[in-house]
C-alpha cells in the first residue's frame, strides 16, 4: 500500500472518528438547550416536526463540521473550528427561538411550519459558518 494513500486513509479516519464524537456532543448538549424532549417526541411520538427540526439542525451542524475539516491543516485547528461551529448553531438557536415565541411549544404540538422554521436557521448557519471559515 502506498504511504500516501496510508496518510489519507488514516486522516480520513482521524477526522470521521472526530466529527461523529462531535455530532455526539452537539447532539447531547443541543438536546439539553431545547425545552421539548427530542428523542421522547421522535421515538415515543413518532413527531414529525420534531424529527424535521432536530434532522435539520444536525444537517447544519454537518454542514459546519465539514466546512472545518475541508478549510483547516490540523486536527488541532479541525477542533477549534468545530467548537466554534457548534457554538454558533446554539446561537442560531437562540435566535430562533427570539423570533418565534413558544417554538418549542409549537414543535411538541407537532407544528410543522415550526420544525421548519428552526431547522432553516439551523441549515442557514451552517452554511455561514463554513463559509466564514474559508480563507
Amino acid at each position: 500500500m502506498p504511504a500516501q494513500l496510508l496518510s489519507g486513509l488514516t486522516a480520513f479516519a482521524i477526522y470521521f472518528v472526530g466529527a461523529l464524537a462531535y455530532a455526539a456532543i452537539f447532539c447531547a448538549i443541543y438536546t439539553r438547550l431545547t425545552r421539548h424532549s427530542e428523542f421522547d417526541l421522535i421515538v415515543r411520538e413518532h413527531n414529525a416536526s420534531a424529527a424535521v427540526a432536530f434532522g435539520l439542525t444536525l444537517v447544519g451542524y454537518a454542514i459546519a463540521l465539514a466546512g472545518a475539516i475541508h478549510n483547516t491543516r490540523s486536527i488541532v485547528e479541525f477542533l477549534i473550528w468545530g467548537l466554534i461551529a457548534m457554538l454558533a448553531q446554539f446561537v442560531a438557536y437562540g435566535l430562533a427561538n427570539l423570533a418565534h415565541p413558544g417554538l418549542s411549544k409549537a414543535i411538541e404540538e407537532n407544528a410543522l411550519a415550526a420544525a421548519i422554521w428552526s431547522g432553516s436557521v439551523a441549515v442557514a448557519s451552517g452554511l455561514v459558518t463554513t463559509a466564514c471559515m474559508s480563507p
